[in-house]
């Protein structure tokens, strides 16, 4: 995972050592729900208090004198997260961050829309694809669910099989979803995994492949391009597979690993690896370009947006990149002076590039120009949790996560 600006070289972050624990949780972690939460629809309600500048949207807008915005509306939520990106996703207007109970807000007030009690497993991801959300089962029965978003309704169940362990979604296309499982010995312990795909109308095994000794079920992340499934792990394995038979096309250890997302861009899977920036060919692993950031800065996750390659480093550098060559659009130093942390994950609405950083305090969503990568705002909510932030946008709001603070940014 990437780590706060005072993390040096070679030490493990906090947020990793969460993302750790987290993904190798292997029982229900009990959530706080929902009821009895106080609704905090006004802006500035409790625990969201805005940072100096913050002005009340104008029409549904941010302001656009420097100032960041207040919140449109601003929820406490059973939020149990690990600091991935897809523990907060919007779709069919509704927001939803992992926890237990698992809501959907709505998007526009943040009403609550429906909630499914077990909620999310730790560490696993909300995957969305096919109009479905595909969650691995809360009761940890062995089953995959796909739900409806928007309504919370039940669609689509799948079961690996009585000999494997906790499987959880990974990554899905149009036609598969994909899922990693520990293989049960006799004596119910686990020492290998198993990927395999399930077929997303009928539920039933396409194929299952075990992976080598020595593995991780935890840590994945997947993405799928075509006929490539792609996806690293806590071992440093960055693997490529087809999507039709399960047969392992290429894997290679990477030399560090940021223990976040990737980037799969047409031909490409971009990896950020300590000081330098790779990308490799999906049918051959063959390295195509590299970028490298300045010495003793260490690349953050990457962030594919409209085609653009968003991603900072530890030396408060902001990068703009073809995807395609590596080549620069543009390299912004806007943070150097400021005393926020550095952006890991980002968004794109209304004309502004939204960036969440690293662990609180003195963290928060960072607002740029996306033309040239000046900053405009940061918003902070001060309650100084230090939980990483999530953002998502479905273009009309940019959705905030901090702890278990979720707020509706106008963009």
């Amino acid at each position: 995972m990437s780590k706060g600006l005072g993390t040096k070289v070679g030490r493990t972050s906090r947020r990793r050592i969460l993302r750790l624990a987290g993904g190798g949780l292997t029982m229900a972690v009990l959530g706080a729900g929902l009821t009895g939460c106080e609704d905090e629809l006004e802006t500035g309600g409790e625990g969201s208090i805005p940072p100096p500048r913050s002005k009340s949207p104008e029409n549904g807008k941010a302001p656009s004198d420097g100032g960041a915005p207040a919140p449109l509306w601003t929820k406490s939520v059973p939020a149990q997260t690990y600091g991935d990106n897809d523990e907060l996703v919007t779709v069919d207007g509704v927001v939803i961050a992992s926890g237990d109970p698992l809501a959907a807000l709505d998007g526009a007030s943040g009403k609550e829309r429906w909630s499914l009690p077990g909620g999310a497993v730790p560490g696993a991801p909300l995957l969305l694809g096919n109009g479905t959300l595909y969650l691995a089962s809360g009761t940890y029965d062995g089953n995959v669910i796909g739900y409806v978003p928007g309504s919370g309704k039940e669609t689509w169940r799948s079961h690996l099989g009585k000999e494997y362990r906790q499987p959880r979604p990974i990554a899905v296309d149009g036609e598969q979803v994909y899922v990693i499982a520990e293989i049960l010995e006799a004596d119910g312990s686990s020492r290998t995994n198993v990927i395999a795909a399930l077929n997303s109308t009928t539920g039933k095994v396409a194929w299952k492949e075990q992976r080598d000794l020595g593995t991780q079920q935890n840590g994945i992340h997947a993405a799928v391009q075509g006929r490539h499934l792609v996806y690293t792990d806590f071992k440093n394995n960055l693997t490529v597979r087809d999507t039709a038979t399960g047969r392992q096309v290429w894997t290679q250890k990477t030399t560090k690993t940021s223990y976040g997302p990737f980037v799969v861009h047409q031909d490409l899977v971009i990896v950020p690896q300590g000081q330098r920036l790779q990308a490799f060919a999906l049918s051959d692993g063959a390295e195509k370009w590299s970028v490298e950031a300045e010495e003793f800065s260490l690349f953050r996750e990457p962030s594919l947006v409209e085609d653009v390659l968003y991603i900072a480093d530890s030396g408060r550098t902001l990068w703009a990149l073809q995807p395609a060559t590596g080549k620069k659009v543009w390299q912004s130093t806007a943070l150097k002076d400021a005393s926020a942390q550095v952006p890991r994950q980002f968004v794109k609405a209304g004309g502004t590039l939204y960036a969440a950083t690293d662990l609180d305090p003195q963290g928060g969503v960072h607002a740029f120009d996306p033309k040239t990568g000046a900053l405009r705002w940061t918003f902070n909510d001060k309650t100084g949790d230090h939980h990483a932030w999530l953002v998502a946008t479905d273009g009309k709001r940019v959705y905030a996560l901090h702890g278990k603070k979720l707020h509706a940014l106008p963009v």
